[in-house]
C-alpha cells in the first residue's frame, strides 16, 4: 500500500539514528524548525549555513516574481515587457507601492503629490556643496538621503500608514534631484531647479542639462528611453540593496536611513556597477575584429565576459531584450555608439558558442545599460546613481512590506564560529 503522501520532510540524524518530520509550505521549511535535531539536550540544534543567502528564503513577498529558468520578471503579477511598454516610471512606482495600478483619477493625484516635493532645503544644496569637487556622486547621494532624515522628523512616525506615504512620495520626488545636483557639484555648475511642468525622467534631464535656456526640452525620445530604464531597474527581488533595505528597515529605521544603507549596498562595483564593467570590457576589446580572441581568452578563464550570465537567470534576461529595443530608440537620436557594433557581435558568437550556452550565460540588464547612458551623455560614475533612482519604489515596497509582516523580527543571522576555543590570560 502507497504511503500517504504529505507536505513534510522526514530528516533522519545519522548521528543519533532519530527521524525528524518538518513541515513544507510554499516549497520551503521553516529553519528554526532544524533546532529540534540534536544529540543532547543541551545541544544548540542544528542550523543551516547559506553563506551570500543562495537558497535561503528570508521573507515572504507579493511585490516581485522571478522564474530564473523561463526568463520571466513580473511586477505584482504583470510582465515586465508591458510595463515597459504600457506604463510610465510613476505608474509602475505607485504599482509596486500600492499593488494594484492607478486610475486616472488616481494617477493624477499621485503625479501631482511627486512633482510638488521635487524641490529639496537649500540646506541640502550647502551640505552638497560641502564635498569635494571629484567626490563620487554615488558617495554624495549616500550622505544626502540619508541627511533627508534630519529634515523630516516625522520620518520616525513608521507605524503612521499616512506618514510613512508621505515619505515615500518624498523619496520618489527627490531622489532625481539630489542625483542631478550631485553631477552638477562634481562639474562645477550651477544647480538647475526642478520644473513642474515636466513630467518625471524629462524633469531629471533638465535638471541635468539645463544652461541658459529659459525652458528646457528634453528630446522625447530619450526622456521615454530614461523612463523604460527607471522601469526595467525598479524592483528585482532580494538582491543586496533590497536586502539591505529590509534589513535596516526591521530595525524600523526611518525610510531615509534604510535608504540611505540601501544605495551604499548600490555603491558596490558588484551590483550597482557592473555596467560600468561591461564598458571598459567593451573597450579594451576595440573592435569587432578582436572578439573570437577575446572570447577565447574567457573560455580559458583569464576573465569573465562582464554583462553575461546572472544569479537569478539562467535564461536571456527579459530586461535585456527590453532594453536592446530603447537603445535604437535613443541611437535615432544621439547617434550610434561604436561599442554598440561590437556589443551585439559578442552577443552573437557568445549565444552561439557551445560554452556560453552550456554555462547558461546570456545577456542581463547591464549589457546593454551602459551603452545607453553613455550615448545619452551620462558618465560611468553616474550609472549607479540612475540605478538608485530607479530602484526607489521597490526598495520602498520591499521596506514597507518587511515592516507590516508579523511574521518579521529584527534581522538577526545566525554564525558558524570558527575561532579559538575557550582560552585565559597569563596568570590567570
Amino acid at each position: 500500500m502507497a504511503a500517504e503522501k504529505k507536505d513534510t520532510l522526514t530528516v533522519t540524524d545519522n548521528r543519533t539514528g532519530k527521524a525528524y518530520e518538518i513541515p513544507i509550505k510554499d516549497g520551503a521549511i521553516p529553519a528554526p524548525d532544524l533546532r529540534k535535531i540534536k544529540v543532547s539536550e543541551d545541544d544548540f540544534g542544528l542550523m543551516s549555513y547559506d553563506p551570500a543567502f543562495l537558497n535561503t528564503a528570508s521573507c515572504r513577498s507579493a511585490v516581485t516574481f522571478i522564474d530564473g529558468d523561463r526568463g520571466i520578471l513580473r511586477y505584482r503579477g504583470y510582465p515586465i515587457q508591458e510595463l515597459a511598454e504600457r506604463s510610465s516610471f510613476l505608474e509602475v512606482a505607485y504599482l509596486l507601492l500600492e499593488g494594484e495600478l492607478p486610475d486616472k483619477v488616481a494617477l493624477e493625484s499621485w503625479v501631482e503629490q511627486i512633482t510638488l516635493r521635487t524641490f529639496i532645503h537649500e540646506n541640502i544644496k550647502k551640505f552638497i556643496d560641502g564635498f569635494h569637487h571629484d567626490a563620487h556622486p554615488m558617495g554624495i547621494l549616500v550622505g544626502t538621503v540619508g541627511a533627508l532624515s534630519t529634515f523630516y522628523p516625522d520620518a520616525k512616525k513608521i507605524d503612521d500608514e499616512s506618514s510613512r506615504h508621505l515619505q515615500m512620495v518624498r523619496l520618489i520626488a527627490k531622489m532625481p534631484t539630489l542625483a542631478a545636483f550631485a553631477y552638477r557639484h562634481a562639474m562645477g555648475l550651477p544647480y538647475a531647479y526642478p520644473d513642474n511642468d515636466l513630467a518625471y525622467a524629462e524633469n531629471f534631464l533638465n535638471m541635468m542639462w539645463k544652461t541658459t535656456e529659459l525652458k528646457y526640452k528634453p528630446d522625447p525620445a530619450l526622456s521615454h528611453a530614461l523612463d523604460v530604464l527607471f522601469i526595467l531597474h525598479a524592483d528585482h527581488e532580494q538582491n543586496c540593496s533590497t536586502s539591505t533595505m529590509r534589513v535596516v528597515g526591521s530595525a524600523r529605521s526611518d525610510p531615509f536611513s534604510a535608504t540611505a544603507a540601501a544605495t551604499a549596498a548600490l555603491y558596490g562595483p558588484l551590483h550597482g556597477g557592473a555596467n560600468e564593467m561591461v564598458l571598459r570590457m567593451l573597450s579594451e576589446i576595440g573592435s569587432v575584429d578582436n572578439i573570437p580572441g577575446y572570447i577565447e581568452r574567457v573560455k580559458k578563464g583569464d576573465f569573465r565576459l562582464m554583462g553575461f550570465g546572472h544569479r537569478v537567470y539562467k535564461n536571456y534576461d527579459p530586461r535585456a531584450k527590453i532594453i536592446k529595443q530603447v537603445a535604437e530608440e535613443v541611437f535615432s537620436v544621439t547617434g550610434r555608439n561604436p561599442m554598440l557594433d561590437i556589443a551585439l557581435e559578442l552577443e552573437r558568437i557568445a549565444l552561439e558558442d557551445d560554452y556560453f550556452v552550456s554555462h547558461k550565460l546570456y545577456p542581463n540588464v547591464d549589457f546593454y545599460s551602459g551603452i545607453i547612458y553613455q550615448a545619452m551623455g551620462f558618465p560611468v560614475a553616474l550609472f549607479p546613481v540612475l540605478f538608485a533612482i530607479g530602484r526607489m519604489p521597490g526598495w520602498l515596497a520591499q521596506w514597507e512590506e518587511g515592516l507590516l509582516d508579523p511574521e518579521q523580527k529584527i534581522s538577526r543571522p545566525r554564525q558558524v564560529y570558527a575561532g579559538s576555543p575557550e582560552r585565559h590570560l597569563n596568570g590567570a
